[in-house]
Parts: C-alpha cells; sequence; structure tokens
C-alpha cells in the first residue's frame, strides 16, 4: 500500500453513549470538577449546581467532539439552560480512575 502525504493518526474510539456515561458518572458520584473548570467558573460566575444541571439535562454537541492529543482523551460539549435559561456549555471528558472530568464551563450568554 502506497501511502502518500502525512499518514492520520488513529485516535481512540469515541464513548459510544456520552450522555448516558454522564449520567452515570453524576449519579455515583464519579466526577472530578478540575481546577481549570474551578477557576473558569469563578471567572463567569457559574455555579457547580449550574454545571451539573445543564450535565443532567442537556444535549451533546457532537460537532464540539475534539480530541486532546495532550491528554490522549476526547472532549465532549454538552449544551444547556440552567433554571434561569441561562445558556452554557460544558466540556468534560471520560477517564478510567476518575470516572468523568469536568474541563470547563462556558457562559454562552456572556459578552466575551
Amino acid at each position: 500500500m502506497h501511502v502518500t502525504g502525512r499518514q492520520r493518526k488513529k485516535h481512540p474510539p469515541k464513548h459510544r453513549d456520552v450522555l448516558g456515561g454522564i449520567r452515570s458518572c453524576l449519579k455515583s458520584g464519579r466526577y472530578l470538577d478540575t481546577r481549570h473548570a474551578r477557576k473558569r467558573r469563578e471567572e463567569r460566575v457559574i455555579s457547580l449546581p449550574e454545571v451539573l444541571h445543564v450535565l443532567r439535562g442537556g444535549f451533546h454537541e457532537k460537532r464540539k467532539d475534539k480530541y486532546e492529543e495532550l491528554y490522549k482523551a476526547w472532549s465532549y460539549s454538552i449544551r444547556g439552560k440552567t433554571v434561569d435559561n441561562r445558556r452554557l456549555r460544558i466540556v468534560v471528558s471520560f477517564e478510567n480512575e476518575t470516572g468523568m472530568l469536568i474541563i470547563t464551563a462556558i457562559d454562552l450568554d456572556a459578552d466575551d
């Protein structure tokens, strides 16, 4: 077989049931609010209960899935609304030992 140009690196498969995985991790308490996520939440005045609410009831933005080469892991974006209708995007990843990592929280209504 002749390969021209750069060969594409093969990434591990994506999580098959992102929302189910998230809800399972939340139910069992197998999640970690990372330092980066805490910092971004503080900057954007987003509470952890708001993040958890969006993760429980939001939808998976598949087009935002991204493979992070540095961490050798996929990240997934969940979009939803808080109880006061604030639109948020929460980025998560899955890890064997921890379960789920909350990577960051973005306020989609903010004027950044």
